[in-house]
């Protein structure tokens, strides 16, 4: 299935479009797509820490623009926003 992750705030400097597009091959919990990102981050941008707090610290919405906790679970093809923190916390 393909996750289209909306990119907001601080996470815009993750790809020059506003979002980054993801191939997952089953359901899939946000804290386990959290860890997807941050793979992705690690390799486009040799570890770079600022975008791995920025992952770590955001929230997440659904595509309705409800916020999602970990233990949401993406199970079709899906638009998923990220949302950091602002003001550094």
């Amino acid at each position: 299935m393909k996750i289209k992750l909306e990119l907001f705030g601080a996470s815009r400097d993750f790809s020059l479009k506003d979002y980054l597009e993801f191939d997952i091959k089953e359901k899939i919990e946000i804290k386990d797509f959290r860890k997807e990102i941050i793979s992705y981050l690690d390799k486009n941008f040799n570890g770079n820490k600022n975008f791995r707090k920025i992952v770590e610290t955001s929230v997440f919405c659904s595509e309705d623009n409800n916020i999602v906790n970990d233990s949401y679970k993406i199970s079709k093809d899906q638009i998923i926003g990220i949302i950091p923190p602002i003001g550094g916390g």
